[in-house]
């Protein structure tokens, strides 16, 4: 596991908006719509787990209740440059019984399909600071993750009333349900 750790109030300015980019290219040969990832925030509260299930922000359930985190849409083939999705957290607005904000990474309909990051040209999961594009951790999935299908790529928590971030590239290659269901379902 790889960690990077940000401790917001003493060692950055104020960071308010923050940004999480994801970004592929379909491998030469492939047909665009045979893969199709997809960037999703949990928000979770001080048991580890969803607030509630609308606190699983994705490209079908794009604003959470507090409207702290909003998915900006599915992008279905990676086809346009820079980040395909993007997910927008604006920390000021987050519940107060949140304790963390975890992102995630995910190729869908991975199970029946067979696939993995290995497979996508060009792919990358980003976060960084939407007002200055201060990169927090960046990540090039095909090289470090070519066996993966679903990856948790860092993470916002609370540690005595400070926010920090902290990076890692946790992989998970056997579906991406089990993963949610077994470490954040309410």
């Amino acid at each position: 596991m790889f960690e990077y750790k940000i401790n917001f109030q003493k060692e950055k300015s104020v960071v308010d908006k923050i940004t999480a980019g994801l970004g592929w290219d379909v491998n030469n040969g492939a047909s665009p719509h045979q893969f199709e990832c997809g960037a999703s925030v949990f928000i979770l509260g001080e048991n580890g787990k969803l607030l509630s299930d609308d606190y699983f922000v994705f490209y079908n359930n794009k604003p959470s209740p507090d409207g702290a985190v909003v998915h900006q849409g599915n992008n279905r083939t990676g086809e346009r440059e820079g980040d395909d999705e993007t997910v927008n957290i604006m920390l000021s607005k987050l519940n107060p019984q949140a304790t963390q904000i975890v992102f995630a990474i995910t190729i869908d309909h991975t199970e029946e399909r067979r696939q993995d990051f290995g497979m996508i040209q060009n792919s990358f999961a980003r976060i960084y600071n939407a007002a200055t594009g201060e990169a927090l951790c960046r990540y090039i999935l095909e090289e470090k993750f070519q066996d993966s299908n679903a990856l948790i790529i860092g993470r916002f928590y609370k540690s005595e009333e400070q926010l920090i971030f902290e990076a890692y590239g946790l992989a998970c290659n056997d579906g991406f349900g089990r993963f949610i269901s077994s470490c954040y379902a309410v």
